[in-house]
């Protein structure tokens, strides 16, 4: 095998873009492969992007328009449903050169990035579904359901939690795992809230998770984590922001301290809801031509705060592995003994926080409790400042893997 001159990423999200610009800077061709339409990729509501991720776009130079479209969200105040103050926990970077976390729009987040490819002359294709993957000699032909193909060196798998060329990888690969969580949001002006600008309010309700920030234009941004036990179908929840969702979630959250109810109410567009999934473990996440990144190898819930900044490490680390590696196998293999410590100890985290905002009322107690003395003993322990201080280092592998050990061991 050679070094691959020719890449076709499969998914035009946050993590291909991403992987396109990388791959450019490593000095190797690559095109962007999308099954949707332009028009249906602006989707989801807002995201909150870590220091890491920035950090990651600074390296290769593409981080400014993110900012720009965002607002800085360095840290979050969480609370019972009574509105007792359980304690606060930052979401950015210590280093004294880290750039804040910053929420933005999904669609903002998406747009910034497709304007970064597109003005630095890279491809990207829409309509491209991927159904199959065949050999050709020391490559590979992508397939498309059209019945189109495209020749490359390689394939980078960026097609989400439902990934394609996670299963073509390995068919027996696990499923999604359902998190118990259905999630919802939307934006709103003209209600007041008493919390600074850039300062995320998050409450743990009797029956639902609600939390939500003040844009510094004075618009509330929000989301709320809804339990169900069983998994809904996919496409199931189509068209469930309406009248009676609203409803539903004034139900859920009348009695809680805080402002949700008003907030809700007086919302103009409620978003459907979204069940959220995860993949904890994925045992392959390559064979000899083909690699999966962000959330087809490693879906952390959204509790994380860290899909999209890991789908960004994920991109710049595979880039300077495929420029340094001696061949697409060697390549692969390197990426993922540096990136899985790091994923899946964030996943983990992350997963005690959605089994927190599922408690029944005994766990409720139980997590008011304890959660202010966790809050305290994670700080103590320089956890955030791993998960978000890490830095790809472009230059050379060492100081990146050595610092994702460090980060992994304190995360678990």
């Amino acid at each position: 095998m050679s070094k691959p001159h020719n890449i076709l990423i499969v998914g035009g999200g946050v993590a291909g873009l991403a992987s396109a610009l990388a791959l450019k800077k490593a000095g190797i061709d690559s095109v962007v492969l999308e099954a949707r339409s332009p028009d249906e990729t602006t989707f989801g509501v807002f995201l909150t992007l870590g220091s890491n991720g920035l950090d990651a776009l600074r390296t290769l130079d593409a981080d400014a328009r993110v900012r720009e479209a965002g607002f800085p969200t360095p840290a979050i105040t969480l609370r019972s449903g009574t509105g007792r103050r359980l304690g606060e926990t930052p979401i950015s970077g210590t280093a004294p050169d880290a750039i804040p976390s910053v929420t933005i729009k999904r669609s903002d987040l998406y747009a910034a990035l497709r304007d970064e490819v597109t003005e630095r002359g890279l491809g990207i294709e829409y309509g491209r579904k991927l159904v199959d993957v065949r050999r050709a000699g020391e490559g590979v032909r992508a397939v498309f359901a059209d019945g189109s193909e495209v020749e490359g060196d390689a394939i980078i798998g960026a097609d989400g939690v439902h990934s394609t060329v996670r299963r073509l990888i390995d068919s027996g690969a696990p499923a999604p795992v359902y998190a118990g969580l259905l999630n919802t949001g939307g934006y709103v002006r003209n209600v007041p809230v008493d919390v600074p600008p850039g300062t995320y309010e998050m409450i743990f309700g009797k029956r639902a998770f609600f939390g939500y920030v003040l844009s510094p234009a004075g618009e509330v941004w929000w989301f709320a984590n809804l339990p169900r036990a069983d998994e809904p179908t996919r496409g199931e929840l189509a068209g469930t922001g309406g009248a009676a969702l609203r409803k539903h979630l004034l139900d859920l959250f009348a009695g809680d301290a805080g402002p949700a109810v008003r907030i809700v109410a007086s919302t103009p567009e409620i978003t459907d809801l979204l069940p959220v999934h995860t993949i904890p473990h994925l045992p392959r996440w390559h064979d000899d031509r083909l690699v999966v990144i962000g959330d087809a190898a490693h879906a952390p819930s959204p509790s994380s705060g860290q899909g999209a900044s890991l789908a960004i490490e994920d991109a710049v680390v595979l880039a300077r592995c495929l420029r340094d590696g001696r061949d697409v196998r060697s390549a692969f293999a390197r990426f993922e003994a540096e990136r899985r410590p790091r994923v899946e100890a964030i996943i983990k985290w992350a997963a005690r926080i959605n089994n927190s905002k599922v408690a029944g009322p005994l766990g409720r107690v139980v997590r008011d409790a304890v959660l202010p003395i966790v809050l305290k003993l994670t700080a103590r322990s320089g956890m955030i400042g791993e998960m978000y201080d890490y830095h790809v280092d472009w230059g050379g592998p060492a100081a990146a893997s050595a610092r994702s050990e460090v980060a992994s061991t304190r995360a678990a």
